[in-house]
């Protein structure tokens, strides 16, 4: 407010949206709100609405997507494979991809609309007809699955997040376990979130999802190489904050584990 002043700047009603996030039960309480409060409101792209359950998110999502995915019909017989893969990537899956870890948790039955964007353009692409099974087209066109996309994204980030110790904001909000003298201390484990709260929003939070995901890999996965090199992490994780150490061994690199995690999540999307 003091910045807003102190710039002699005013807010524009016209752009200005005043959202209440809580449980019904709360929003209930604070009737005598004077303000007119909205439903849903975006942010860089994304709507948020008042109980955090993205479906307004996810119905103009669906009406963009499958506007796109007729289109891609219309052309589909005049383009090959290739190109039509590529207009797929950037314009359709481009879009189910952007900020899907805020997904994470989220009930199946609006996974489930997201399943179905993606084994609709998927359909168009391959020209599969409409009674065919999906998993062999998605397989084809080496697509996770929405669900394990989402996993995938939230480990990629905290994969990026233990490597690089940024950004920081994040880098606080997870802790890697004390090793001890076990036969398992060689692994690096992520402390989890002692219990769940009512909120169904901090359910889905990056705080409560990394340590999930991370702890249920394979061993293989987050193992680091050198155990001097897990102490000495141990020994100075989250110690200075300014330039805390990156608790991973230096020889796990990105391209490495990507790969093995794509690989994984692919067994869990299509299992045998």
């Amino acid at each position: 407010m003091i910045s807003r002043t102190s710039n002699v700047l005013t807010l524009n009603s016209y752009k200005t949206e005043f959202l209440l996030i809580g449980l019904k039960q709360q929003l209930a309480k604070i009737s005598f709100c004077s303000l007119d409060t909205a439903h849903s409101a975006r942010n860089l792209g994304f709507s948020f609405d008042e109980h955090i359950s993205f479906s307004d998110q996810m119905s103009a999502l669906s009406k963009s997507c499958y506007s796109h995915i007729r289109q891609l019909r219309c052309i589909r017989p005049y383009i090959d494979y290739k190109t039509a893969r590529t207009i797929t990537i950037s314009i359709v899956h481009s879009k189910l991809d952007y900020c899907n870890s805020l997904y994470y948790n989220v009930p199946n039955t609006q996974l489930n609309r997201l399943q179905l964007i993606q084994n609709s353009v998927a359909r168009a692409v391959v020209r599969a007809p409409k009674s065919s099974h999906m998993n062999p087209a998605l397989k084809c066109l080496h697509w996770l699955k929405v669900k394990q996309h989402i996993d995938y994204k939230i480990l990629c980030l905290t994969f990026k997040v233990l490597t690089t110790t940024d950004p920081l904001y994040l880098y606080n909000l997870i802790s890697v376990q004390p090793h001890y003298s076990t036969h398992s201390s060689d692994i690096i484990t992520l402390s989890c979130v002692p219990f769940s709260y009512s909120l169904k929003v901090n359910n889905c939070s990056f705080r409560h999802a990394s340590p999930c995901l991370w702890n249920q890999l394979p061993r293989e996965l987050c193992l680091p190489t050198d155990r001097e090199d897990v102490s000495l992490s141990s020994d100075l994780t989250h110690v200075s904050s300014s330039s805390p150490a990156s608790p991973l061994s230096p020889s796990i690199t990105p391209s490495h584990l990507y790969s093995r995690l794509k690989t994984h999540l692919s067994h869990k999307s299509f299992p045998p």
